[in-house]
C-alpha cells in the first residue's frame, strides 16, 4: 500500500517527537527551563509583555503535545487491534464475530458486554471463587 510523502515524514516527525518528550531527561529539562524562566520573570517584575509571551508559548506546546499524544495513541490503538484481530481468526474456539467488533453498533457492544460478564459471573462459584479452580486444586496427601 503506497503513502504520501507528506503524510509519512509528518507521522515519523510526530513519532520523534512524543518519543523525545516520553524520556525523564526531557522532562527535567522543561523543568528546568520553566524554573529559571520563573526566577528572572520575578528578579524582573513580572513584566506582562514576558508573562503573556510564556503563556503564547505554553499554550502552544500544548496544543502541539496534544495532537502528537493523539497521533501515536491512534497508531498503537491500530497495531493493538491488529493484534487482536490476528489472535481472535488463529484461536479455533474464539468467535470470530469479535473481530472489529469496535466498528459495531452500541447496542451490540452493550448485549456482547453483558453476554460476557454473565458468563464470567456464571463460572463463580458461590464464595466467589470459580468452581473450575476449586475442583483442579485438590490436597496432595
Amino acid at each position: 500500500m503506497e503513502h504520501s510523502t507528506i503524510p509519512q515524514w509528518i507521522s515519523r516527525i510526530l513519532h520523534w517527537i512524543g518519543e523525545m518528550t516520553a524520556r525523564s531527561g526531557v522532562a527535567a529539562i522543561v523543568a528546568f527551563i520553566v524554573l529559571v524562566f520563573a526566577v528572572v520573570l520575578a528578579i524582573e517584575g513580572f513584566p506582562g509583555r514576558w508573562e503573556e509571551g510564556f503563556s503564547t508559548a505554553a499554550t502552544s506546546i500544548t496544543l502541539v503535545m496534544l495532537f502528537v499524544i493523539q497521533h501515536t495513541q491512534s497508531r498503537q490503538q491500530v497495531a493493538t487491534q491488529l493484534k487482536l484481530d490476528e489472535l481472535i481468526r488463529t484461536s479455533p474456539e474464539a468467535d470470530p464475530l469479535l473481530v472489529k467488533i469496535e466498528k459495531s453498533k452500541d447496542e451490540e457492544l452493550i448485549e456482547r458486554e453483558k453476554d460476557h460478564i454473565d458468563q464470567h459471573e456464571s463460572l463463580r462459584g458461590p464464595g466467589g471463587e470459580d468452581d473450575e479452580v476449586e475442583n483442579a486444586v485438590e490436597p496432595h496427601c
